[in-house]
């Protein structure tokens, strides 16, 4: 695998997925592990078709990220 010491990256988007960036390991429910490298979009809605994955659906139902934490000041 191509520099596997690269610096993970975790950015929350606003109203949209968590993008994660550099060296990774996907782990699935059946515990089979997958080390990529690379750039990708985790879901963060729930609503995606494509699980763990961003599919876009977030834009479709109008997630709000600030709804969970309007009582959080």
């Amino acid at each position: 695998m191509e520099n596997e010491n690269s610096e993970l990256k975790i950015t929350v988007t606003h109203n949209g997925p968590l993008i994660v960036e550099g060296t990774y390991k996907l782990i699935d429910k059946d515990g089979k592990e997958t080390t990529e490298t690379g750039k990708t979009a985790l879901c963060r809605c729930g609503h995606s078709h494509h699980k763990p994955f961003c599919d876009g659906t977030h834009v479709k139902i109008h997630f709000d990220d600030t709804a969970d934490n309007k009582d959080d000041k």
